[in-house]
């Protein structure tokens, strides 16, 4: 009995087990047969793509254009301006950083598939043909390489192709200093085919001028300037090869005055306003003015020199070398001025002072012409002795003198109250420097920041 017992239970665990590892595998088994189906679509997806690439690859001959013989390649382009910026003014170039987008149809590449577009790596762009796009104005271009080739390339079923890379450009800028530092310029950037004319290849911005150059919000790397806006255009220049096409886009940049008003102006202002402090010390002070004179003339002298070394060599004056100019007018005048006061002051001393002392010297009197005059306290008709006479003669020219001598005992000019007085040319340099500086800057400025800066090479 109880071995029955055992039995019938060791069957029931059996046939538990067994029930487990049915359900187990059917599961296993509906798992397999759900995703068979998709990895076999992924596998025949890269095979199809493998398989075109190969197809389209298979006798593509990278160095003829499309439609040779048949139409012009025609080449859409845009920029994406990342970074503006720097620019040097003595070098006249400026550097951008920028997204060069391509587009263009080669039939040679369409294609049917499951994908209507597809997104290539940057290898295939060397196995097809590409556009010889180069800079005109470019001194110097970089294509960045890190980590890897900066490029993108996306293929369309009907064989359009966009070509974007990332590049570092340093290009020409022509400037117009006339106006400096209240300036503005127009930074062009152009480029076309090195290689193809207008009857092969030709350019055309992507969308309009207005959308076909774009700038990122913070994308100005500028502390000098204001990049207030760009433009685009085409343009069709004429060579002894043929005619090609020239896309331009111009930055226009408006220059920051703030710097050169704290590093140039107002030094040069203070300069002057300082030179004309002599005019109201004493004229006899020689080496107080002497040292205002001297030492605002060297001071403009050190400015006219720094404010060049940012500029490049030009051979016209600029609006700041005119401001300059007048400033160190004004201040050598300042030191031409007191060395006229000062010539004049001194033969007017020379002059005062020697009348001065001769007033304060009694005037001699000729005895002889004493002894001619009639002498009225002798004209009593009394005869004397010889003595008498002589003693009475020695007593009148006596009393005769001290009579004549009161009128000289009158006091005489005090010399020193001619070496305190103000110079009339002082007086009115006192008025007329500061009156015509004042002038001057009323009409430098209002020039200079009412009227439209002229912008040229732009169109």
């Amino acid at each position: 009995m109880g071995d029955g017992t055992c039995y019938s239970v060791a069957m029931r665990r059996l046939r538990f087990c067994v029930l487990l590892l049915s359900i187990t595998c059917r599961l296993s088994l509906s798992q397999d047969v759900a995703g068979t189906p998709k990895q076999t679509e992924l596998n025949d997806n890269i095979t199809i793509f493998t398989r075109i690439l190969d197809g389209l690859l298979d006798g593509y001959d990278n160095r003829l254009r499309p439609g040779l013989g048949e139409k012009v390649t025609e080449i859409k382009t845009n920029i994406f301006v990342t970074s503006f910026g720097p620019v040097s003014d003595t070098e006249m170039e400026y550097t951008i950083d920028v997204f060069f987008r391509q587009s263009w149809k080669d039939e040679r590449l369409c294609f049917k598939g499951p994908m209507e577009m597809l997104a290539l790596n940057n290898l295939l762009a060397s196995n097809i043909w590409t556009p010889d796009t180069f800079f005109l104005n470019g001194k110097k271009s970089i294509a960045h390489n890190m980590t890897t080739p900066n490029k993108l390339l996306r293929l369309k079923d009907d064989g359009t192709l966009l070509y974007t890379m990332r590049l570092t450009i340093s290009a020409e800028c022509p400037m117009q200093l006339e106006d400096f530092p209240m300036d503005a310029h127009a930074c062009p950037l152009k480029f076309g085919s090195y290689a193809y004319p207008v009857s092969e290849v030709i350019y055309k911005w992507t969308e309009d001028a207005a959308k076909s150059v774009v700038v990122a919000e913070e994308g100005s790397r500028l502390n000098q300037y204001h990049l207030i806006g760009q433009t685009a255009g085409t343009e069709e220049i004429y060579t002894s090869r043929g005619e090609y096409t020239v896309m331009m886009a111009h930055f226009y940049l408006k220059r920051k005055i703030g710097y050169f008003v704290i590093q140039t102006y107002m030094p040069c202002f203070m300069t002057v306003i300082l030179s004309q402090v002599s005019f109201w010390l004493n004229r006899e002070s020689v080496p107080a003015r002497t040292v205002f004179g001297v030492t605002t003339v060297l001071t403009m002298t050190t400015l006219s020199i720094s404010a060049r070394n940012s500029l490049p060599k030009v051979a016209y004056a600029t609006a700041m070398d005119w401001f300059i100019a007048v400033c160190y007018a004004f201040v050598f005048s300042a030191l031409i001025e007191f060395a006229t006061v000062n010539y004049f002051t001194k033969r007017s001393w020379a002059w005062d002072g020697k009348k001065a002392m001769e007033a304060q010297q009694p005037k001699k009197k000729d005895p002889l012409a004493l002894s001619m005059k009639p002498n009225n306290t002798c004209s009593a008709g009394v005869n004397y002795t010889a003595n008498l006479t002589k003693d009475a003669s020695i007593s009148t020219i006596s009393n005769s003198t001290t009579i004549q001598l009161k009128p000289s005992e009158s006091k005489a000019p005090d010399p020193k109250k001619t070496y305190n007085s103000v110079s009339k040319i002082d007086k009115m340099s006192r008025i007329v420097f500061p009156v015509l500086f004042g002038t001057f800057n009323l009409v430098y400025w209002a020039t200079y920041l009412n009227r439209e800066p002229v912008i040229k090479g732009a169109e």
